[in-house]
């Protein structure tokens, strides 16, 4: 019983400092995905098995394996019904993303037994496919020293029990691995990347306002506000009951799902009313409901206390 109880005392006091760091007075970034409390996945439910490239190799033999790893050459985009555009290599072997990697900055957290059933694409002797944009490739020094290729920050794999071109079997597995689109975001059918809205804008961006200058949007390019009652340190909402029928909470949105949005402090909210609410340097964040259209600002300076939210999650047009 003593050692059940110190255990979740552990686990609690992790959980406590993970916050405190991400959304303390000494803000600083928050822990990559999974770096707390984040357990790996099973090798066959997590990984797949060690057929097909990586065959045979251990962990200790990891580095040699590598070494002798293809090179992607000539990148090309897979337009598939399923997944939508899916990065292939040159031999047509789909390129996948691990959602306990960071693409800010670049770090790959598959290793060992990971790498053998996930072999890291090299970063030398890659290009990018056509129309889309070289910039976006790069490389990552590995734990071991190799270097392996990213997109758009994201480390790139390709999956063991792939076999022959134009498979993704790898797609979904343990539910942190995902084909890549050609912009390093994960392939969906739906639009430019997960996530993308009915606007085909990421989760969260910004766009310059002709009279507020740059203000964060959400996926839709809807206006996004900050309630001057609320706190973000201990992060508090004043919002509730019927304050939330004329401003909806913003959903959480993936960090790597947005564009030009300062990622310190970029943490869920969970909210007594149980809703999860997005927010950037700890402040909740909302959209207006008297706003009809992308581009529409009529919550701006509403009682005085709701104002739209600059990319580091300052009120906009709020003197101090």
């Amino acid at each position: 019983m003593n050692t059940w109880r110190s255990a979740s005392l552990v686990a609690t006091a992790a959980a406590v400092l993970a916050l405190t760091t991400a959304c303390g007075q000494e803000k600083g970034d928050q822990a990559p995905a999974g770096a707390v409390g984040a357990a790996a996945p099973a090798a066959e439910g997590g990984y797949g098995s060690s057929d097909g490239y990586g065959s045979g190799a251990g962990a200790k033999d990891e580095q040699a394996s590598q070494s002798k790893a293809q090179e992607a050459g000539q990148l090309a985009v897979w337009d598939s019904k399923k997944l939508g555009e899916v990065v292939t290599d040159s031999a047509g072997f789909t390129l996948y993303r691990f959602d306990q990697d960071t693409a800010e900055p670049p770090k790959s957290a598959c290793d060992g037994d990971c790498a053998t059933a996930w072999p890291p694409v090299p970063g030398s002797g890659a290009s990018a496919p056509p129309g889309v944009d070289e910039s976006l490739l790069g490389e990552v020094t590995r734990s071991d020293g190799t270097k392996q290729l990213t997109i758009d920050g994201w480390p790139m794999y390709r999956y063991a029990k792939d076999t022959k071109p134009g498979e993704a079997k790898g797609q979904g597995v343990g539910g942190t691995w995902f084909a890549s689109a050609p912009d390093g975001k994960k392939a969906s059918a739906e639009g430019s990347g997960a996530g993308a809205g009915a606007a085909g804008l990421p989760g969260m961006s910004t766009r310059e306002d002709p009279e507020l200058g740059e203000i964060v949007v959400d996926k839709n390019g809807m206006t996004v506000y900050r309630f001057m009652k609320d706190s973000a340190w201990p992060m508090k909402t004043a919002c509730t009951g019927a304050c939330l029928e004329k401003w909806p909470v913003v959903e959480p949105v993936a960090k790597d799902d947005t564009k030009g949005i300062l990622k310190k402090g970029f943490v869920t909210f969970n909210r007594p009313d149980g809703l999860q609410q997005q927010t950037i340097d700890c402040w909740p964040l909302y959209t207006f409901s008297g706003d009809k259209q992308p581009g529409d600002t009529n919550g701006q300076g509403v009682g005085g206390t709701w104002y739209a939210v600059s990319p580091e999650g300052k009120p906009v047009g709020v003197s101090k």
